[in-house]
């Protein structure tokens, strides 16, 4: 119990860091910790993830930064495309699915040291998704919605198959299609990742999946407090260390996945 007391807070905290990192990490230490398989640990790891970006949430709402109508334009069209996912994954064999996982990390980890070398695109000045000066709101276009919703479901698929949170589309995704922000586009992933990740909770359940009580109230709360703690974090050390530690650690964990997938 103790265990997944500390991988839930550990998991917590790097989402609380990051915004979106949190969720990809949260298969992997189920997987090492408890000795689990993807379609095991998924929707525990979803639980966790959906209830330590609810945290986050709140405090985003409190300072005004939730974009709530993309936020819910993303969880319709996420939702759909999880349940799909959920699909999928029953019936991908094991050490394929762990393949995969592993190659999405890597990604991860790769885009990650690059935006650190300034090699990352920037946000283009002809960004689709664009604030209404008047407002100060998203102004909405049928490129806007179709734009907004393909990120929803993208990540939703992700969201079902590997059971990440799909932070790490979601935020990319307005980095480059809108003016949003940074904060504001964290702390709106944030919400996608609590609606998305809550509803392929029940999706998976309904599926037929096992969702041990104990383990998952107690991975929940961890996350939740690493999460707390993670905000607290943040703003003692800087963007470049954060985003520099997150890439290594993905790129770790995710070769010890492959190495196992492939080995083994």
């Amino acid at each position: 119990m103790l265990t997944v007391l500390l991988l839930g807070c550990a998991v917590g905290a790097i989402l609380g860091l990051t915004g979106a990192g949190g969720g990809i990490l949260a298969t992997p230490a189920l997987m090492a910790g408890l000795g689990w398989s993807v379609q095991q640990a998924a929707p525990l790891a979803l639980l966790a993830v959906a209830a330590g970006a609810a945290v986050g949430v709140a405090e985003g709402f409190a300072r005004r930064l939730v974009r709530y109508r993309a936020a819910g334009m993303m969880a319709l069209c996420g939702l759909p495309f999880s349940t799909l996912g959920i699909r999928v994954a029953h019936h991908v064999p094991v050490p394929a699915l762990s393949i995969v996982f592993a190659l999405v990390m890597l990604l991860v980890a790769a885009r990650g040291l690059l935006r650190l070398r300034g090699a990352a695109p920037s946000v283009p000045a002809d960004a689709p998704c664009r604030l209404d000066p008047a407002t100060g709101r998203l102004h909405w276009t049928a490129i806007t919605a179709l734009a907004i919703g393909a990120i929803g479901a993208g990540s939703g698929f992700l969201t079902g198959l590997l059971g990440v949170g799909g932070g790490f589309v979601i935020v990319p995704a307005l980095r480059r299609l809108t003016d949003l922000s940074m904060h504001s586009i964290v702390a709106t992933s944030l919400l996608v990742i609590a609606l998305v990740g809550s509803g392929s909770v029940v999706a998976a359940v309904a599926g037929g999946a096992r969702l041990p009580v104990a383990d998952a109230a107690t991975f929940a709360f961890g996350a939740m407090a690493g999460m707390a703690a993670g905000r607290v974090l943040i703003r003692r050390l800087s963007a470049r260390q954060v985003q520099g530690g997150f890439a290594l650690l993905v790129a770790v964990v995710a070769l010890g996945m492959l190495a196992k997938a492939v080995l083994v």
